[in-house]
């Protein structure tokens, strides 16, 4: 028997669950002579902004306890340079290719949408309200409103599949989601990194140059998994499941909890072929299991 593992996301049909995770695996041909790329369901691209960013100062990655704290703040080539010159060089992969897009106003992300709305070779957009590593610490996905009024905006510019990624430094991650749900979203992603530091006792300053980050990696898949449960039991569109996974078992904890799909970020620094990886083992794992469809899976926790 060979197990169903294709899953809808509004719009947007994957031939498997698993996707890479924006801002860990480039813009994909950084990663195609080291991974199985054509066995992803899909690539989620590094974040686009309207213009081009240079990023926070270094140090911008630091290695901690079970995972990994980054805050490179949205370094990318704008807009117009990523629809010309690297948007054209992902189709040879023949997935779906999702562009993560940031703004500084709900304005600039309604006009990121409506450049994606036309680009050939966008599938679907991702709404990055959540990056705790911006300069000037605004993160959209704090708040309900916010959320609502970007997420509205950006509905309006596109046809496409619209996702909405998350922030775990809230009080109530679900409200957020249900809000977003409501404004039109088809899809929520969660979750984004923690804000965290780290502390070089010698010098007595943070380890990273922006002085906090945001925290990925093993350490968060408890909490990850907690907010997908959370966002499950009261929304009705599907969620994509993010937070420490570093195998096919990892995801198959988000499926249960209620994601149908995954994205596999700090893996990908580790094993560059992890997403592949966890697309194969969740194929073995239904086959052995004798579970004919990804579906039966989705939010089958039963205590």
């Amino acid at each position: 028997m060979k197990p169903n593992l294709k899953v809808k996301i509004g719009g947007l049909n994957l031939k498997n669950p698993v996707m890479a995770a924006s801002g860990t695996f480039g813009y994909g041909t950084e990663f195609e002579d080291v991974a199985d790329i054509k066995a992803l369901g899909a690539i989620v691209t590094k974040t686009i902004t309207p213009r081009a960013r240079s990023g926070n100062r270094p140090p911008r990655i630091a290695e901690t306890a079970s995972g990994m704290l980054n805050a490179i703040g949205l370094e990318n080539p704008g807009a117009e340079e990523f629809i010309k010159k690297t948007l054209p060089s992902l189709k040879r992969f023949k997935i779906p290719v999702i562009a993560s897009i940031a703004g500084d106003s709900a304005g600039e992300y309604k006009r990121l949408a409506a450049m994606m709305d036309t680009a050939d070779g966008v599938a679907a957009v991702e709404i990055n309200i959540s990056c705790p590593n911006v300069r000037d610490g605004r993160i959209f996905a704090r708040d309900e409103g916010l959320t609502a009024k970007v997420v509205r905006g950006v509905r309006r510019a596109t046809r496409k599949t619209v996702i909405t990624k998350l922030s775990p430094n809230v009080t109530d991650i679900a409200a957020i989601a249900k809000a977003a749900e409501a404004a039109g979203s088809d899809a929520v992603s969660l979750i984004n990194t923690i804000r965290a530091i780290s502390v070089d006792i010698e010098k007595r300053e943070s380890v990273l140059g922006n002085v906090t980050g945001g925290l990925s990696g093993p350490a968060i898949k408890p909490i990850a998994l907690q907010m997908v449960r959370d966002v499950y039991a009261r929304c009705g569109i599907p969620i994509i499941g993010a937070g420490g996974i570093m195998d096919w078992r990892d995801a198959v904890e988000f499926i249960l909890c209620g994601a149908s799909a995954v994205s596999v970020g700090t893996a990908n620094f580790v094993n560059p072929d992890a997403a592949a990886e966890t697309a194969k083992g969740m194929e073995r794992y239904l086959r052995e299991k004798k579970i004919r469809d990804i579906s039966e899976l989705i939010g089958g926790l039963r205590r």
